[in-house]
């Protein structure tokens, strides 16, 4: 119990500590440092999706038919993610307003655009450790891969407090907002431990689901950021870092 526990919390504790760099630096983060965040978190989440979750998906399947779960999975990720995308006012810290039309505060669509990036990420712990349970897995693989997470979340805390200090919120009030964007990672993790721990048979769909879901993420919101204006080439180099960290975290605690 105290192993599920702290996979599921981990990822929560990388977003605080991430979070709490607002303390530390100024109003506005540097490019170059921005980019190279992004692109680790890019990598990261990446490598989690292949190593932690499709290849997990086919090989519970048998023969050409296990492609079938992974495939229907994964695009059924995609496609609940660009739904909640659509239907959520929201904001990047880089971009634009996206969404339908809302009278909410720039710090409140900030905060809905992290949950919606969050969400899979929870999501992926909790079918993780799901597997775990059911034996096809082990533990350290889902620590492993909750560990990756709060690694990406770190940075991805401070590209999101960053900016609500510099749109004048005071640095708790930039911090608590940060940190708390995180708390939906253990509450979808849990909702989806149960759900999954319920009806082992669909353990390979809500594993390529919860893969495609954070490639969404990753495709639609961190590597357009990155990629665009100067220092590019470093979030390029940071997406390198990150996959190797994540896939080097996979086959040694898996």
């Amino acid at each position: 119990m105290n192993a599920i526990l702290t996979a599921l919390l981990i990822p929560f504790l990388g977003t605080a500590l991430g979070s709490a760099f607002v303390f530390f630096m100024k109003k506005e983060m540097p490019a170059l440092v921005q980019k190279v965040l992004m692109g680790f978190a890019s990598g990261v989440m990446v490598a989690a999706s292949v190593w932690s979750l499709l290849i997990p998906s086919l090989e519970m399947g048998e023969g050409t038919g296990s492609v079938v779960p992974a495939v229907v999975g994964l695009l059924g990720g995609f496609a609940f993610l660009l739904l909640i995308d659509y239907v959520t006012p929201h904001i990047h810290p880089l971009g634009g307003p996206e969404g339908p039309r809302s009278k909410l505060s720039r710090t409140a669509m900030l905060s809905l655009a992290v949950t919606i990036h969050n969400f899979p990420e929870g999501m992926a712990v909790g079918v993780a450790i799901a597997g775990a349970m059911t034996a096809d897995f082990n533990m350290a693989g889902a620590l492993a891969l909750s560990l990756g997470i709060a690694i990406q979340n770190i940075p991805e805390g401070a590209i999101i407090a960053m900016p609500l200090r510099a749109a004048g919120n005071s640095r708790m009030r930039s911090f608590l907002i940060g940190s708390l964007s995180g708390i939906v990672e253990p509450i979808g993790g849990a909702l989806v431990l149960l759900l999954a721990s319920s009806v082992l048979g669909i353990m390979p769909y809500m594993l390529s689901f919860a893969a495609g879901a954070m490639l969404y993420v990753v495709v639609e919101e961190l590597i357009p950021e990155m990629s665009q204006g100067e220092h590019s080439n470093m979030g390029t180099i940071g997406f390198a870092l990150g996959f190797a960290l994540m896939m080097i975290l996979d086959v040694v605690m898996g």
